[in-house]
């Protein structure tokens, strides 16, 4: 299957367009897709096989912390446990360009897991396209940002991801350039407390204690 290369606007996204996106990754496709920071590889969270090749193009290890795109706060909750504290913090902060480290429930596949602390990363993005596409597919996206390996930022460019990696997925969206930093990363400690992994897109001070 060759790679499609598909322009969508960025704020109306066309609903044909968001089709053919879905279809290809129904069929087990990796996309390239625009986020809420830069863009991002994705698949179904069933497609084990495509999962293995975002594994391959990013040359990442098995504890690596995948990250589940999802709609809205109740889709977290299907796949993460949280407390009140907790949930108060997302609902202010999502959407957003976040990504939180939570404790996965028994609806999250053991390979997307950290096997070592049995966490998934999780967010909510801000973006028009990915916010059709996820509500075309009606279920979340496994994603991670892309990376390339010795690269130390994210691809902000689709023309770009094109020329590198085009042959290596079924589907790069085109949302236009975006900035080159990455979700900014929270994680929450035992005792419900964030703690800042990463500073990127997302605006840190909103988790300070």
């Amino acid at each position: 299957m060759s790679c499609e290369f598909i322009s969508v606007h960025p704020d109306n996204p066309q609903p044909r367009f968001i089709k053919m996106i879905a279809e290809i990754l129904k069929k087990g496709g990796v996309g390239v897709v625009p986020t809420d920071s830069a863009y991002a590889l994705c698949c179904r969270l069933e497609e084990k096989n495509a999962m293995e090749r975002i594994a391959k193009i990013r040359q990442i290890s098995k504890n690596h912390n995948f990250t589940l795109l999802c709609r809205d706060l109740s889709e977290l909750s299907t796949y993460a446990r949280f407390d009140n504290s907790v949930f108060r913090l997302l609902k202010h902060n999502t959407p957003g360009a976040y990504t939180f480290i939570l404790p996965a429930t028994k609806e999250v596949p053991r390979r997307m897991m950290n096997e070592k602390r049995r966490t998934i990363g999780l967010r909510v993005p801000d973006n028009a396209i990915l916010d059709a596409l996820i509500e075309e597919l009606n279920e979340p996206l496994m994603s991670c940002s892309l990376i390339l390996p010795n690269e130390e930022s994210p691809e902000f460019d689709p023309v770009e991801i094109n020329n590198k990696i085009g042959k290596l997925v079924d589907v790069i969206v085109d949302g236009g350039i975006l900035n080159n930093e990455p979700t900014t990363v929270i994680r929450f400690d035992e005792n419900s407390n964030p703690v800042i992994r990463r500073v990127g897109s997302g605006d840190p001070t909103h988790f300070e204690m």
